[in-house]
This record gives C-alpha cells, structure tokens and sequence, in this order.
C-alpha cells in the first residue's frame, strides 16, 4: 500500500470520538487534588465527535457527548487515540443546538 492519506468514513451507526482531557490527577469543586490512580465508581467521560456514520441521527460532527469509556473500541490514528462506539452508546450530547436540553450548560 502506498504512503498516501486515506480518508476514515464511518459506517451504519458508528461515532469516532476524541476523548477530551481527563487525563491524569484531577481538583474537586472546594480544591482537593484527586490523584489519577484513586479508586472511584465508573465515571462517565466527555468527548468531542470526529465523524458519524450514514445512520446516526442525533450528533454532529464537532459535539460534544458523554459516554462510558470502558466497553469501548481504541483506535490510534497518526499518533492520536480516538474511540469508536455506537450512537446507542452515548448518554449525552452537548451542543449549540437547543431542541431537548435540560437547562443544564458546561
């Protein structure tokens, strides 16, 4: 195969998404440093959609959703980790769009 780019399309129901931070110690809201090995319940993680499939129907390329880390595929593309899971998978979506929001903003 040659060197050349190739463009990624995802298929059916699928979404590529670059987790965003998260990575390493974190700070509660009154300040208290969270190491990144302290044990925790599963934790839900934001990211930031890269590409969708020709049958996903409530993301967008470049929102932002909540989604369970673990159960997921890992994909290293140039040098980059991205994640691919199904629309199914996500549990929210954060965007400029205000159809059915909660009132809740980031």
């Amino acid at each position: 195969m040659s060197d050349s780019k190739l463009q990624i399309q995802m298929l059916h129901d699928r979404v590529i998404v670059r987790v965003v931070g998260e990575d390493g110690e974190r700070r509660s809201v009154g300040g208290i440093v969270i190491p990144a090995t302290a044990q925790m319940a599963k934790r839900l993680s934001w990211g930031e959609v890269y590409g969708i499939g020709q049958y996903v129907r409530t993301v967008q390329v470049g929102d932002r959703v909540l989604f369970s880390p673990e159960d997921q595929f890992e994909v290293e593309v140039q040098g980059q980790a991205y994640l691919v899971m199904r629309e199914r998978d996500l549990h929210a979506v954060a965007s400029e769009r205000t159809e059915h929001g909660t009132g809740l903003y980031l």
